[in-house]
């Protein structure tokens, strides 16, 4: 044990030569000094927070820049998704016996591009309204037998809609078995599975968040119980408990810097890779494309890369912030 006094009086010492101490200060002063002024950190990086603790900080956000990433793209989709769906609606005209449904589909056309709000009108064949129906009936000549309805697309104003209850009302009025198809249900749909989306992503970073500072404080204590032989002397030299949280909070900051860059480049590689993984593994150009209506182009865009490098930051700072915690958390447990 190391006494922080010495066994002679100061009184009695030297006044020019000072404490019996000075010569050992001096030389280990000029030994550090010829060496270029290099000094040994605190926490050494071969210590227990070193390459695997760097590893396992990188796979978190790895996951984290994954998460963010696909949630990311997936809401710029529904929302392009919802640009599309609010900027049309669709008139569905019923065939009935003993009337001309030709006829009553120009009428109901022209009726459409008076009213205000809208651009224009798109009258669609009935062969268009019957391949509509494939993809659930399959090619069948039933159809052929089905009263199919024919169906109008109209191109609204984005600036200033027309009020669908009106219009819809009117047209019900005006035309028999005619009705307005506003798309508010497919809009309800969407918004509710981009939350529920969100949601889980969120859910997910919590946990990635929470891991991560479970693992800093296991790493935290490792680290000061391997060097508290350092930690003593840097008491008896005077360093205070700020002077020690600091160097710790460097060293984590440093981690996770590095760490949160491999991840992030890794979850980027991996966005770049998706759609050529999807090819190679047989899914075809179809499934290329519900791919891209589902997460869009599947890569990111500058946006996306941007909030990568947030979640980079937010890691580097949870494991600097951690780690200062931990050390006043266990230098103040160590003094009680």
């Amino acid at each position: 044990m190391v006494s922080s006094r010495s066994d002679q009086p100061y009184d009695d010492l030297d006044p020019i030569t000072g404490p019996p101490h000075r010569d050992l200060y001096a030389s280990t002063r000029d030994e550090r000094r010829s060496s270029g002024g290099a000094q040994s950190p605190v926490v050494p990086q071969s210590s227990v927070t070193g390459g695997s603790l760097t590893m396992v900080i990188a796979i978190m956000c790895f996951l984290a820049c994954l998460t963010a990433g696909a949630v990311y793209m997936i809401n710029q989709s529904a929302d392009a998704w919802l640009r599309d769906v609010a900027s049309e609606v669709t008139v569905q005209i019923l065939p009935k016996d003993g009337v001309d449904t030709d006829r009553t589909l120009q009428e109901v056309a022209g009726f459409l591009t008076r009213q205000p709000g809208i651009d224009s009108t798109r009258t669609l064949s009935a062969q268009s309204s019957k391949d509509l129906l494939e993809p659930w009936l399959g090619k069948t000549d039933a159809l052929d037998a089905l009263p199919v309805p024919r169906l109008i697309a109209v191109q609204l104003n984005r600036s200033s809609p027309p009020n669908f209850e009106n219009l819809s009302s009117e047209l019900s009025q005006r035309f028999e078995g005619v009705s307005l198809d506003d798309h508010r249900q497919w809009q309800r749909q969407i918004k509710t599975v981009t939350r529920s989306l969100a949601l889980g992503g969120i859910g997910i970073l919590i946990l990635v968040a929470l891991a991560t500072t479970a693992i800093i404080v296991s790493a935290t204590r490792s680290a000061m119980a391997s060097n508290r032989e350092i930690v003593e002397v840097l008491h008896f030299v005077g360093a205070t408990d700020g002077f020690i949280a600091r160097e710790f909070e460097k060293h984590f900051l440093r981690l996770g810097i590095r760490a949160g860059f491999y991840g992030a480049i890794s979850a980027m590689a991996t966005f770049f890779i998706m759609p050529i993984v999807t090819l190679i593994l047989g899914g075809g150009s179809m499934t290329e494309i519900e791919l891209s209506r589902l997460v869009g182009t599947g890569h990111l865009d500058a946006a996306g890369y941007v909030l990568l490098g947030i979640v980079v930051v937010v890691v580097a700072a949870l494991c600097m912030l951690t780690s200062r915690f931990g050390v006043y958390r266990i230098l103040n447990s160590s003094a009680d």
